[in-house]
């Protein structure tokens, strides 16, 4: 049998792309970004999902194209609008990357572009990213590898590194690369992309239904429930995040943020110092590798208003960008308070 690149048999890497090719147009399910070949819309569907379930993002990403359905609907919204229809989806970088995405294909005339290279010069869009907007919008057959395309090729081909290392990257991207077809990748990587998410999942993978069971590497020996394998965790930090419930007939006063961690959203005041009195709710909430105590304290009103602080009616709190967990605290902490007290 001949050599593939990489080493793989020509032939078996044939047969794979086949089978998996095949058993997606069976089994792949009905996502609204798969009924379409805009390049915009996909971008968005592949920034959702990042970090983030598919169940949770289809509500998301169709509110999302009803409001902002192109580049320039999306390049003309302010910061807060796009915060404000992106909050409950976290990592709200993602939010920020695709408003300035958008103002960059502006920028640059207003056609989305399609060479890889243009695609990858976007703001938030690494490799991953770029390939998959090449593959679905485009059809190219360029190489993709997310966390399901990764853990399906670590058993099939029984890498054993951790795929957060280098040589693991570079091992799976090094098979995702040789497994491409000469041509029309979009059926393909969406076929592996769905084989991770439906059979090659993280734990109990449903080997017995996976059409290139016969081709795995880690099941001939085995290896299913160690591979991927895993790198250790980085030690947990714990944080304490005290803050401050001022209201005044009907508003709440609240913080607007310009730090990294959640530019452009409000939150709870921070205090400087936490207070003798003990706080009225406490609540942890993850953070990366953080686990945060935001302690909440009611306060009376200040003097003037600290830089960034403003005063919000209670009643419009729904539509202001809120941090998640100051917005779950604030549900706690108001249920039941009329808006004019």
């Amino acid at each position: 049998m001949s050599e593939g690149k990489n080493g793989l048999p020509t032939r078996e890497a044939a047969l794979f792309r086949r089978r998996v090719t095949a058993w997606f147009a069976k089994h792949a399910r009905d996502l609204p970004w798969r009924r379409t070949s805009d390049p915009y819309a996909i971008l968005v569907s592949e920034i959702m999902c990042q970090q983030t379930q598919v169940a949770t993002v289809i509500p998301y990403f169709e509110r999302w194209m009803r409001r902002f359905p192109d580049c320039a609907a999306l390049a003309a919204a302010t910061e807060q609008e796009v915060m404000s229809l992106w909050q409950g989806l976290g990592y709200y970088s993602r939010a920020r990357n695709l408003h300035r995405a958008a103002q960059a294909v502006l920028a640059a005339g207003g056609v989305f572009p399609r060479r890889l290279e243009a695609i990858r010069a976007l703001p938030g869009v690494g490799r991953y990213t770029a390939g998959a907007v090449s593959a679905f919008a485009y059809d190219e057959a360029v190489p993709l590898v997310d966390a399901n395309v990764g853990r399906v090729l670590a058993r099939v081909y029984a890498v054993m590194e951790p795929l957060g290392s280098g040589p693991g990257a570079a091992s799976v991207w090094a098979h995702a690369t040789a497994l491409q077809p000469p041509a029309r990748g979009r059926a393909f990587n969406a076929g592996l992309m769905e084989l991770g998410a439906l059979l090659c999942t993280p734990r109990n993978p449903r080997c017995g239904e996976c059409p290139v069971a016969d081709l795995c590497a880690a099941r001939a020996r085995g290896l299913q429930p160690e591979l991927p394998a895993r790198a250790s965790r980085p030690r947990l930090v714990r944080l304490a995040e005290p803050c401050a419930l001022i209201t005044r007939r009907g508003e709440i006063l609240l913080e607007h943020q310009s730090g990294a961690r959640w530019r452009g959203l409000w939150k709870l005041p921070t205090l400087d110092r936490i207070p003798a009195n003990a706080p009225t709710l406490v609540i942890e909430y993850p953070f990366t590798h953080h686990k945060v105590t935001l302690s909440v304290y009611p306060a009376r009103p200040p003097r003037s208003l600290a830089e960034g602080c403003a005063w919000h009616p209670l009643k419009t709190l729904a539509e202001i960008p809120l941090a998640a967990a100051h917005r779950r605290a604030l549900n706690i902490l108001l249920r039941g308070v009329p808006p004019h007290t």
